[in-house]
C-alpha cells in the first residue's frame, strides 16, 4: 500500500516514520530541500509544560496593544485581508477561559506521547540529536509574572505535571552559577526536555533514506484528482503520483494545500526568529523562557545557545522584519546583563513560519467527505515539540487503527 506524505517538516517526516515502520511504501513530497523549514530553527523544546494554546484572553489583550510596535513579541500586521480577518474572529472567539481550560489536557497527552517517542528514537543506531531533560525555567521579573507563574504551577499540578515548582532567585543562581541572572525567581517545568533540532532533522531524513522512504525535493503540490470521494493522484510541478492514502503536513501553507481539497482551513503563517551562537562565550545549563520578555533561550549541542522569539502573523510575502531580532536582543539583555550580543549579519539571522490554527491547537484527523486524506498541521510553536506524537497518530488514521489518544479536540474540521 502506497503514502504519500505532502510537507518535509517534522511533523511529515515523522508520519513518514511511523508509516514505513509499520509497512507502508511512502513517498514524501517537499517543495522545498528539506534543509530550511520551521523545524531547524525553533527552540528545540519538546515540552508537555506547553499546556496552554496561543489562543487565550491575554493574546488578544496584548495583540491589540503591540499592533503598532514593531518589535513586539506577538504583531499581527493589518490588512485587508479576508483569510485573516476570518482567522482573527475565530481567535478572539476562542480565547476564553473554558477553551483554554478543555485545551489542557490534550495538549498534556500528546506533548508527553511525543517526549516518550522521541526518548525511543535515541534507542535506533543513528539519532542522537544531543537530547536532554534537564526541564525548562519560566522566568519572571514582574509581580504580575510571578502571580502568572504561581497559577501556572497550580494548573500544572492539577493535570498531574506534579514535577512543577516555584524557584526563588537564590535558587535559580544555584541552578545557572555561569551568569547574572535579573528577575525575582522563576517557574520550573522538569517534564521537559530539549534538543538540537538541526540534528534531529538530519538523522531522521538519513533514517528514512536508509528504509526505503522516497523523499522528493523541490515537488511543489498544484493540485489533486478525485475519484469516488477519494484523491487518486497527487499533481506537482515535476510529476503526478498515485496513492492509496494521502498525509497533508504542510505546515504553514496547510491552509492553500487543503483548499486545492475544498476545504477551508482556519490557519495563518505566524512567523518567528532565532539566532544561534555557535560557540558561546556564555554558559546556561538549562532552557528557559523569558516571561516579560516573550524570548526563548536554548543550550544546545555542547557550546551553541540559541536565542528564539516573537509570534508575528503575517504573509509568507512580508519581507522579514529585522527590528524584530533587536527586541530579541534588548529582552535577553534585561533578564542576563552578562549577555553582549551584537546584532548579527542578516545571514545569521533564520525565521520562519509556524501553522497557527485559530484556537490554538493543531489540526490531526481525516476529512469527513475524501476517505483516504489524514490532516496533521496547526501545532503552532510546537511543531517540534509534537512531532513524533503527531506522526504516531497520523500512522494509526491512516492504518485504520485505534488512536492512543482521544483526538476529537484537534478535529481538522472543527471550525466548520
Amino acid at each position: 500500500m502506497k503514502a504519500i506524505v505532502v510537507g518535509g517538516g517534522i511533523i511529515g517526516l515523522s508520519s513518514a516514520f511511523y508509516l514505513n515502520q509499520s509497512g507502508w511504501d511512502v513517498t514524501v513530497l517537499e517543495k522545498g530541500d528539506f534543509s530550511d523549514n520551521c523545524s531547524y530553527g525553533n527552540a528545540g523544546y519538546i515540552c508537555p509544560s506547553h499546556f496552554i494554546p496561543l489562543a487565550t484572553p491575554g493574546a488578544v489583550k496584548n495583540g491589540l496593544k503591540w499592533m503598532w510596535n514593531s518589535k513586539s513579541p506577538f504583531y499581527v500586521q493589518p490588512r485587508l485581508d479576508w483569510n485573516l480577518i476570518s482567522w482573527g474572529l475565530k481567535f478572539m472567539k476562542s480565547a476564553n477561559k473554558k477553551k483554554v481550560d478543555a485545551a489542557a489536557i490534550p495538549l498534556r497527552d500528546i506533548a508527553l506521547l511525543s517526549q516518550q517517542l522521541y526518548e525511543s528514537w535515541l534507542q535506533i543506531p543513528g539519532f542522537n540529536f544531543a537530547y536532554e531533560h534537564k526541564g525548562i525555567f519560566e522566568i519572571f521579573q514582574t509581580d504580575e509574572g510571578a502571580e502568572h507563574a504561581h497559577h501556572t504551577c497550580d494548573k500544572a499540578k492539577e493535570i498531574g505535571l506534579n514535577d512543577t515548582c516555584i524557584i526563588s532567585l537564590e535558587e535559580l543562581k544555584k541552578l545557572e552559577p555561569h551568569t547574572n541572572i535579573n528577575a525575582k525567581g522563576a517557574l520550573w517545568f522538569k517534564c521537559d526536555a530539549h534538543c538540537y533540532p538541526n540534528k534531529l532533522m538530519q538523522q531522521l531524513i538519513a533514517h528514512l533514506k536508509a528504509n526505503g522512504v522516497k523523499l522528493i525535493s523541490n515537488a511543489a503540490v498544484i493540485g489533486f484528482e478525485k475519484t469516488n470521494e477519494r484523491i487518486s493522484k497527487v499533481k506537482t510541478n515535476i510529476e503526478t503520483y498515485e496513492a492509496d492514502e494521502i498525509v497533508i503536513a504542510t505546515g504553514s501553507w496547510g491552509r492553500e494545500t487543503t483548499k486545492m481539497l475544498g476545504i477551508n482551513l482556519p490557519l495563518m503563517p505566524g512567523r518567528g526568529y532565532s539566532i544561534t551562537l555557535e560557540d558561546a562565550p556564555y554558559k546556561i545549563e538549562r532552557p528557559a523562557v523569558l516571561v516579560e520578555g516573550r524570548v526563548a533561550l536554548t543550550p544546545m549541542d555542547g557550546k551553541k545557545i540559541r536565542f528564539g522569539g516573537t509570534m508575528e502573523i503575517t504573509s509568507h510575502k512580508t519581507p522579514p522584519r529585522m527590528n524584530r531580532v533587536q527586541g530579541i536582543l534588548d529582552a535577553v539583555k534585561r533578564f542576563y546583563p552578562d549577555f553582549d550580543i551584537p546584532f548579527p549579519a542578516k545571514e545569521k539571522i533564520w525565521y520562519g513560519y509556524r501553522p497557527c490554527s485559530a484556537d490554538g491547537l493543531p489540526y490531526i484527523g481525516r476529512l469527513n467527505q475524501l476517505k483516504n486524506v489524514t490532516v496533521a498541521t496547526g501545532h503552532s510553536m510546537l511543531g517540534l515539540s509534537l512531532g513524533a506524537g503527531t506522526g504516531k497518530l497520523v500512522e494509526e488514521l491512516v492504518s485504520r487503527k485505534q488512536t492512543r489518544m482521544d483526538i476529537t479536540p484537534f478535529a481538522v474540521e472543527r471550525f466548520s
